[in-house]
């Protein structure tokens, strides 16, 4: 059976870019070491990418959050790093995986794509990016997709620029019943 290592939003404008913040290059040599020991052993890598068009600032989340990020047409929509040069250096191959979304979650066309491409994936490993928002909302999705995979969220690949939100978004993870690793509780309620 297939495993799939989902990378979620790892590029740049979360990064150093517009929307970056402390701690999230920090992950970068981790992703890129999973990603290629699942490549490694056959299994799939799929990197999601924030996009934004240059009318972002007129739609629901840019109102909420009037910051442009993540436009094709610049550096800060590219993956960060070793990321960007594993993505690179395989870019042609059949067990990677891409899906644009102009919102936190991936579009339900894309992820019935991604079932028809994987319809056996039974072990998801969700990292990236940010953990409160499009991390959990792609773990959710993913768990809808493919309700008997087991999932799991590895808290010390994952970051957000709210380390209260971080950790409350993986407690929520764990309770819909995803499997939490590398999580140091910090005791917040």
């Amino acid at each position: 059976m297939p495993k799939l290592l989902a990378v979620i939003d790892y590029q740049n404008d979360f990064v150093t870019g517009s929307l970056g913040f402390e701690g999230a290059a920090a992950i970068d040599g981790g992703i890129a070491r999973l990603a290629q020991q699942y490549l490694a052993q056959g299994d799939h890598v799929l990197f999601t990418y924030d996009t934004h068009d240059d009318e972002y600032l007129e739609t629901r989340e840019g109102r909420a959050l009037p910051i442009p990020h993540c436009n094709p047409k610049n550096s800060g929509w590219r993956l960060y790093g070793k990321t960007q040069e594993l993505c690179c250096e395989t870019c042609c191959n059949s067990q990677i995986h891409t899906v644009n979304k102009h919102t936190f979650g991936m579009p339900p066309a894309e992820l019935v794509r991604l079932g028809k491409e994987l319809p056996d994936l039974r072990e998801i490993l969700v990292v990236g990016v940010v953990t409160n928002m499009c991390v959990i909302s792609n773990a959710v999705l993913m768990q809808a997709q493919w309700p008997e995979a087991v999932i799991t969220v590895d808290a010390a690949l994952c970051r957000s620029f709210d380390p209260m939100l971080h950790d409350k978004a993986l407690d929520v993870m764990a309770s819909l019943q995803m499997i939490v690793i590398n999580h140091e509780t910090r005791g917040v309620i």
